[in-house]
């Protein structure tokens, strides 16, 4: 195994190679008197209390992933079963999308014919050709009330008027790490455009990342941590390790999120194990950032400059930032109001964050420009 400074000098000179640009205008301004980022020269945050409008007559669930399309319109998938049965009549579609005001735009998705809808929502991503990708992590022996007792081994793709497209995988099919046709219970999801292949963060049934053509759906490759071969230890009780040394157990625990970057390296938050793992397109393991002893990995996202400076990472009760190409955590984000790590963020275009907290609810978190600007 490569050693940490050589996996580190490696990561550093596939980002610069990437080539140096402008700071991007939601880098550039000046930060606020009241700083809610740790350390010099950090994103700075504040909490949008008032987004987003939800219409009157609809009720929201459990918002479990959200994601943010090439307009900056902001989409949520919630969970509608989790409401109370008497508000089943108000209870909003599971996929809902407003504007960066909050404002309401539509809602559609639920179960319908010819495909197999999950039982249990949970990621949402918005392609570069707009196609709309989501999935569930529902497992048959889980308890969760009000859904059916299967295993949520499926994707589906939908235009973005709720078309469907074509659905990888089936229901209740998975037969472990080496499956090639299905998915089982897969975390997060995101399509690389310069090769159109769909990443998929496959990380409640299966340890693994799992890479699939996304104009076909066929199967292309797979890997599990450190770019070793997954193995097989299905359970629906999550695992939770209080402590273990640096770099950590030799396999995901709960992979929950996936990032591919543009310049093409995969980033991989392996939840339980409370780190991020930095892979090559083709699987080739090049570091990890790790916290042993304080929750980290919730999930991830990337700043929206042409470097992607940032990783954003939630840890313990905020937003981890982490440097991109050094792999060092810079700071924390703890904006006053802020729901903690969340479950799934996305940023937009203009540099603000988007927290889908699935006990919590939803929140906007608006960039206010960097610590120490001038």
């Amino acid at each position: 195994m490569q050693s940490k400074r050589l996996r580190r000098a490696v990561l550093m000179a596939l980002v610069v190679a990437a080539g140096a640009t402008a700071a991007p205008a939601w880098l550039s301004g000046s930060a606020p008197s009241v700083e809610t980022s740790q350390g010099p020269n950090l994103p700075i945050f504040e909490v949008d209390g008032a987004w987003p409008t939800v219409p009157a007559e609809m009720r929201l669930g459990a918002p479990s992933s959200i994601a943010v399309d090439a307009e900056d319109n902001v989409w949520v998938l919630h969970r509608p079963l989790t409401l109370p049965a008497e508000q089943d009549a108000m209870a909003a579609p599971p996929v809902v999308v407003f504007d960066t005001e909050g404002n309401f735009i539509k809602a559609w998705g639920g179960p319908g014919a010819g495909y197999e809808w999950p039982q249990r929502e949970h990621g949402l991503h918005i392609d570069h050709e707009g196609f709309v990708w989501l999935g569930g992590n529902n497992c048959p022996t889980n308890g969760v009330p009000r859904v059916e007792p299967v295993s949520d081994d499926q994707l589906l793709k939908f235009t973005q008027d709720g078309e469907f497209v074509m659905q990888i995988g089936r229901s209740d099919g998975s037969g472990g790490n080496a499956d090639m046709l299905n998915l089982h219970r897969p975390a997060d999801q995101q399509v690389h455009p310069p090769t159109n292949e769909l990443f998929v963060a496959d990380g409640y049934g299966n340890r693994r990342v799992a890479v699939f053509d996304a104009e076909t759906g066929r199967f292309k490759r797979r890997w599990g941590a450190f770019g070793d071969t997954p193995v097989d230890d299905d359970q629906c009780q999550v695992v939770n390790p209080t402590s273990f040394s640096d770099p950590g157990p030799g396999y995901f625990n709960v992979l929950h999120a996936i990032r591919v970057s543009n310049d093409g390296m995969v980033y991989a938050a392996d939840r339980e194990h409370r780190r991020v793992q930095v892979f090559t397109l083709g699987g080739a393991f090049v570091g990890q950032v790790i916290t042993p002893d304080t929750p980290f990995a919730r999930n991830l996202t990337l700043s929206p400059d042409a470097e992607q400076r940032f990783l954003y990472v939630g840890g313990d009760d905020g937003i981890v930032v982490v440097d991109r190409a050094a792999l060092e955590i810079l700071g924390t984000v703890r904006p006053a109001g802020i729901l903690g790590a969340g479950h799934h963020i996305a940023a937009d275009s203009q540099g603000n964050l988007y927290v889908a907290a699935t006990g919590a609810g939803m929140q906007k978190l608006t960039f206010r420009g960097m610590s120490g600007a001038r």
